[in-house]
């Protein structure tokens, strides 16, 4: 028997679903989950412009070969593109090349942001954080407005 001291702490997760809503994912990155990966398959330029933080570029156009060298076969991936269409064909890519637990993140960037997840990126950064939307360098700057009063 392996003495763990964190069994029983974090919840173990269900195996990983062929699509998954934006949920799951915000509550496995707020357990500080390791074992996952997100990846953005949109052009370099439009994920240049804002993506989910922390995901790896990665256009699909040169996915099969930077997944290939990049990531193991058994890595839970989440994966979404500029809509549903490009996402469910990612996946499809990655699946054929043998990765086997990647999931379509249904939404992608918008249904994330809908949740307040946290973003990055050029334009993202340069979007006012609100209530239910916000982004990192938002949040940063309003925690050092708040220090300096």
């Amino acid at each position: 028997m392996v003495n763990n001291l964190m069994s029983g702490i974090i919840p173990q997760q269900p195996p990983i679903q062929a699509e998954s809503d934006v949920n799951v994912v915000k509550s496995r990155l707020e357990w500080g989950e390791p074992a996952f990966t997100i990846l953005d398959v949109r052009d370099r330029s439009i994920y240049n412009e804002g993506h989910i933080m922390g995901a790896m570029s990665m256009p699909i156009d040169e996915l099969t070969d930077r997944a290939a060298i990049s990531l193991d076969t058994s890595r839970d991936i989440y994966i979404y593109g500029t809509n549903d269409g490009q996402t469910a064909q990612a996946a499809q890519i990655l699946r054929s090349a043998g990765f086997k637990n990647v999931s379509q993140l249904k939404g992608g960037l918008g249904a994330w942001k809908a949740i307040g997840g946290a973003t990055g990126g050029i334009i993202e950064s340069r979007t006012r954080a609100g209530a239910d939307n916000y982004n990192v360098v938002s949040r940063i700057k309003n925690h050092i407005e708040t220090q300096q009063k």
